[in-house]
This record gives C-alpha cells, sequence and structure tokens, in this order.
C-alpha cells in the first residue's frame, strides 16, 4: 500500500481521492493500533485528538476495497502481519462490510479485536437500530461516501460508461439514506443530488459518530 502521509490527530492533511486510492501510514508510534477503512480516517482522527489519545495510532486502508469487499479480510491480514509487532494493541475498525464474516475469522485468528455490525451504516446508525429497521430497500451513504460519490459509485461502478447498469445495480432500492456525521449543508445538496442521479428517494439521518466513538473508546479503555 502506497503511505498517503503521516497520521497526526490534529490535521489530515491527505485528500479523500488519497484515502481511497491509497489509504493513510501510521506514524510507528505510540502502544494502540487502530486498523481502519481510509473512510473513516477522519472520524477516527477527530476522535483521537478530543479525547487526547496520544497513545494511538491509525492506520489505514484504501476505500476503494469496499468495490472489492473479498480483498478486505486478505489485506487487513497483511497488515497487521507487518506491523502488529510494534503495538502492544490492535483494534480493527471494520466492520464485516461485505466479506461474509472472512474478516471476523482473520480476527479471531490474529486475536484481535473488531466493530460488531455488517456495515460501517449500520455502526454509524447504531447497530440495534440499524438491525430493526431492516431497510432493505435503502442504499446508504456516509460523509466521507458522499463526497466520494463519483469516484466509487458513479465511476467505481462503471454507471458513467454503462447506464444500463443503473437498474441492474439499484433496481431494488427505493431511497438513499444519507447518514451525515456533521452538520453540513453542502454535503446534503450532494448526497440528495446523489438520489436523484440514482432515481430514488432520499433521507436525512443525523448520526453523529454512532457506535463508533464507543467501540474506540471501549477499545483505548482496554489496552
Amino acid at each position: 500500500m502506497q503511505a498517503g502521509t503521516a497520521t497526526n490527530p490534529g490535521a489530515l492533511r491527505v485528500s479523500d481521492g488519497a484515502l481511497t486510492r491509497d489509504g493513510l501510514s501510521a506514524r510507528g508510534d505510540g502502544t494502540v493500533l487502530v486498523l481502519a477503512c481510509g473512510a473513516l480516517a477522519r472520524e477516527i482522527l477527530a476522535l483521537i485528538r478530543v479525547n487526547g489519545w496520544t497513545h494511538v495510532d491509525l492506520h489505514c486502508l484504501p476505500a476503494i476495497l469496499h468495490n472489492h469487499p473479498q480483498k478486505i479480510a486478505g489485506a487487513v491480514r497483511d497488515a497487521i502481519q507487518a506491523r502488529g509487532a510494534r503495538y502492544g494493541k490492535i483494534f480493527v475498525a471494520y466492520a464485516d462490510c461485505g466479506t461474509g464474516g472472512d474478516l471476523a475469522r482473520v480476527c479471531d485468528e490474529m486475536g484481535v479485536a473488531m466493530i460488531r455490525g455488517p456495515h460501517c451504516y449500520a455502526f454509524f446508525d447504531g447497530v440495534d437500530a440499524f438491525v430493526a429497521r431492516e431497510e432493505v430497500f435503502s442504499f446508504f451513504l456516509t460523509d466521507f461516501l458522499t463526497r466520494q460519490f463519483d469516484t466509487l459509485i458513479w465511476r467505481g461502478l462503471k454507471l458513467d460508461r454503462h447506464p444500463e447498469l443503473r437498474g441492474m445495480i439499484f433496481g431494488h432500492y427505493q431511497t438513499l439514506v444519507y447518514l451525515a456525521q456533521t452538520e453540513d449543508s453542502d454535503l446534503t445538496r450532494q448526497a440528495q443530488a446523489a438520489a436523484d442521479k440514482l432515481g430514488l428517494s432520499f433521507e436525512r439521518r443525523f448520526t453523529g459518530y454512532g457506535d463508533l466513538a464507543g467501540a474506540l473508546e471501549a477499545a483505548v479503555a482496554q489496552a
């Protein structure tokens, strides 16, 4: 994986595009390593900063792996093997993310904990609430996915070149639900535009960081 930039809890100078393509390289210090998806880098660094977790280091894999979920478990294994010996504890900030249980099996084998839930949408929304809603006809965006909609979804799924794929991929969805981590009117407009582009109705739901904050707090407290 290419290095995006050194982790800096005070600021993130790497672009969303770099987080999508390359991820984010850890500093190589601290006692706790959070291994996460690039789509969560900004939220996790904000939590590191607000909580004063100077002993926590962050390493992110490229967010584009979400378009190839069969590769996530192997990439996480490789990252743990490459970097894990430097830290006293590793926490994996991924949910299952379409791996069909493969990621949980890797984490069990390597003795590391991970976030509970099927997707980042679930832990932002709150896993129990998300599961209870049974929103099988909803397509979800977060702040990061809204900013990277064209890269990860429109062009990433080749809808720009093959518009006929829209019905095949999104035909069973009815609503685009924007799970907002921040109060940002511009992002809301972008999410609404994404819904219009996909031919879906639109709902915005403010979640903040949801279960992500609690999961990281628990992992750091046990370190």
